[in-house]
């Protein structure tokens, strides 16, 4: 095992999360905007009021993107459990 070997590895752990994770970031990210724009327009200065439709946003994103998720993880997780005669040998 070499160190492009184990760089690899990494890398594609790295990807998986990032990518597994992008989704839910994006929505969090989008409907924040929107209540932050929103506050801003109504001088609305609650803090707690974005906190509901984000988690309410993050929430519907995993009925969505949760089987697609899961299928990328259990690729990856897949793919380490093959690879692990090359760990040891």
């Amino acid at each position: 095992m070499n160190s492009h070997f184990v760089l690899g590895i990494a890398e594609d752990g790295i990807m998986t999360v990032l990518a597994v994770s992008l989704p839910l970031l994006l929505l969090a990210l989008g409907v924040g905007l929107l209540v932050s724009i929103f506050q801003a327009t109504t001088q609305i200065q609650e803090q707690t009021l974005a906190f509901i439709p984000k988690i309410l946003a993050v929430l519907i994103g995993l009925v969505f993107f949760g089987p697609w998720m899961l299928s990328r993880m259990v690729e990856y997780t897949f793919q380490i459990f093959n690879n692990l005669h090359k760990f040891v040998g």
